[in-house]
């Protein structure tokens, strides 16, 4: 998840990674709302803290949050649970893992007037709402490379000897992303344009935190972040030396999303916290600390790093029940051209 670029980086990679059910502090209330996230949300540097306080405000209530290590954690995390879960909400899915998420049968439509959420792509679901979306993209170090690749053909035909460190679509949300894009852009070419890719991945990292983290040490000039991740480097420190790689052909978006428990001990809450999402108080918490891009009004304009920033031409995005129906057909497909076992 892209907030952990600023736990990562200030506080180091043991600092983010949190202990799995972490329960924020809070004072005492009459009613406590439980909400399933990803460890980066609820982290220091994350909107979690932030979001807490703004709603406990509001709610009279205590917010729980209960951090896991990434999107797929997640859905894991509710398929062994099943009915007996605790949570309220569910925080950090993205919309290629909802069909899948559905047909748990766990989650129920939220009721949640979404009319003011604006997005590349125009994703609507009335289960699972979205709350933030960032393009995938190649992230260079300019000081290395002073001629990124301009779209994927560039990437998978470049100097094998420059190389980028991604992040495994079994395991990682972005590493699916860069599956889907690839598959979006090639099709059924995608495992020769794989076994060319192969030759340039340094690595191929469990989650976003490990890649990034290689990459900012210099172990590679290139990794797949957001194309919001150079704004993180411009506003805490001031520098322009990281930069996202515009490819012609159009970028993956990643849409996160939340969604409302059937069995939630605090249906009536968890449906206000919803609601709550898609305002200010929530918004406002995105774009420097989750560094992703805010899908509904902020009571201020976005930093001016923020206007810096690639902006895609055109934007992949497959149906969540495309990528239901292929994602373990794709990722044996995938695991098979990268010779990995």
């Amino acid at each position: 998840m892209p907030s952990c670029l600023s736990v990562f980086l200030r506080s180091g990679f043991a600092a983010a990674i949190l202990s799995t059910g972490l329960a924020m502090p809070a004072a005492a209330a009459d009613k406590t709302l439980t909400v399933y996230t990803y460890e980066s949300f609820v982290s220091e540097w994350g909107p979690g803290p932030k979001v807490k306080e703004a709603f406990e405000k509001a709610c009279a209530c205590t917010v729980e949050f209960v951090g896991v290590a990434d999107g797929v954690a997640l859905l894991t995390r509710l398929k062994l649970e099943g009915e007996t879960s605790k949570a309220d909400v569910v925080l950090g899915l993205d919309t290629n893992l909802v069909e899948e998420a559905k047909q748990t049968g766990l989650f129920e439509a939220n009721g949640v007037d979404a009319s003011a959420v604006k997005l590349p792509g125009g994703f609507s679901d009335d289960v699972f709402l979205p709350y933030d979306y960032g393009h995938f993209a190649v992230i260079y170090d300019t000081e290395t490379i002073k001629t990124p690749p301009t779209s994927l053909k560039d990437l998978v035909e470049g100097d094998p000897s420059q190389k980028i460190v991604i992040q495994d679509p079994r395991t990682s949300t972005p590493g699916l992303g860069l599956l889907l894009w690839v598959k979006s852009v090639y099709g059924d070419e995608s495992p020769e344009a794989w076994a060319k890719l192969k030759d340039r991945i340094l690595t191929v990292t469990p989650g976003w935190s490990e890649a990034y983290g290689l990459f900012t040490k210099g172990e590679a000039p290139m990794v797949l972040s957001y194309t919001t991740s150079p704004a993180y480097h411009m506003v805490a420190e001031e520098t322009d030396r990281y930069q996202a790689a515009e490819f012609s052909e159009g970028h993956y978006i990643q849409i996160e999303v939340a969604g409302l428990l059937k069995n939630a001990p605090e249906k009536e809450l968890a449906r206000q916290f919803l609601a709550f999402m898609l305002e200010p108080g929530f918004q406002d918490t995105i774009p420097t600390n989750n560094w992703m891009m805010p899908v509904a009004a902020t009571s201020e304009p976005l930093p001016d790093a923020f206007g810096k920033l690639v902006q895609p031409k055109s934007t992949f995005l497959m149906t969540p029940t495309e990528v239901a129906a292929n994602r373990q057909a794709w990722i044996d497909e995938w695991l098979k051209a990268m010779t990995l076992k």
